[in-house]
């Protein structure tokens, strides 16, 4: 009996421990729920990353395991849907993409391991009881993304050094949203500059938060680390160029991209490290026996074609501790 079949007829809500649901099939299935895009080739290669950690716990995709895609396409809203249809499917562990899949992963289900990478204390979400013991169903990777906000700030203002005020665009969809704003406010107070935040959780929100910048004129703009604001990247890199306005975003891809300036977590690190976690609970571990990984790897990466274009001069402090220059 093929192991869906197996469910249907058996019509229970009760979810089974790995090592028995995994009697019902010879392959098992992981459940892939993130809030990006499938489409987009930074999110592709989230998922090669996780390929790769796979690999090396000696797990390949259509040979031993199975993965079961779920892609929200920016629309947090979905995450719930989706999550709960992974779970119906009885997947035996889930990989959730950044925290609103996490937090959606987790209200889902309280029993099919979860493994996470997440740009949030994942304490203060409610997934795990403490980084070194999760006491739970899920653990993974604390990418400590928008907690270095002031970070980014810091290296954007040495960009700009007589920046007074600093437009920041957030998601207030994302569920550190107001952690964020508190942060990058406090940034602000210390350095002693101004910052105009706004908010956006679509095109036309973006649309409208750059007509908003047009009219302040701030010297310098910061994207938050948001999933949905990198996916739209692209949009945001042609606003920014259009107002030539020096502008610094939270992964690579935007960099690459002919964003100016990236600087934030190697996103492809930290999905190979839940690769590598995944495999791991296949092979009988549980979450709470795992500790969440907290990544230290960033990256920044500094477009200087796009610097040209601004008539922007990078200094050589910046270049100096620059990861990569694009010319």
């Amino acid at each position: 009996m093929r192991r869906r079949d197996f469910f249907k007829a058996a019509g229970s809500a009760v979810a089974w421990p790995l090592a028995a649901r995994a009697q019902q099939s010879a392959v098992p299935v992981i459940g892939w729920l993130n809030s990006g895009p499938a489409g987009d080739p930074l999110f592709i290669s989230f998922v090669s990353a996780f390929r790769a950690g796979l690999k090396d716990a000696g797990y390949a995709e259509g040979q031993n395991v199975a993965i079961d895609f779920r892609w929200a396409e920016g629309q947090y809203s979905r995450l719930p849907i989706l999550a709960a249809e992974l779970v119906a499917k009885r997947v035996d562990v889930i990989i959730a993409g950044g925290p609103p899949a996490a937090v959606a992963a987790k209200a889902a289900t309280q029993t099919i391991p979860i493994i996470f990478t997440s740009g949030d204390d994942p304490i203060k979400l409610g997934l795990v009881a403490s980084l070194s013991r999760p006491g739970g169903n899920a653990t993974g990777v604390n990418l400590f993304d928008n907690e270095i906000e002031a970070k980014r700030l810091g290296v954007l203002r040495d960009v700009v050094p007589n920046a007074i005020t600093i437009g920041v665009l957030l998601n207030p969809k994302a569920v550190y949203f107001d952690a964020q704003s508190k942060d990058v406010r406090e940034a602000a107070r210390v350095g002693g500059f101004k910052v105009i935040i706004l908010a956006a959780a679509s095109a036309k929100e973006i649309d409208e938060a750059f007509a908003a910048f047009e009219q302040a004129r701030p010297a310098a703009l910061l994207m938050g680390s948001d999933p949905y604001l990198l996916s739209a990247r692209k949009q945001l890199i042609v606003l920014a160029a259009r107002q030539s306005i020096p502008a610094m975003f939270s992964g690579r891809a935007a960099a690459a991209d002919g964003g100016l300036m990236s600087y934030g977590i190697s996103f492809t690190d930290a999905y190979r490290q839940a690769g590598i976690y995944v495999g791991r609970v296949l092979k009988g571990e549980k979450p709470t026996d795992l500790p969440v990984i907290r990544t230290t790897k960033f990256e920044l990466v500094v477009n200087l074609a796009t610097a040209k274009q601004l008539g922007l001069a990078i200094p050589s402090g910046v270049l100096a501790i620059a990861d990569e220059v694009i010319e």
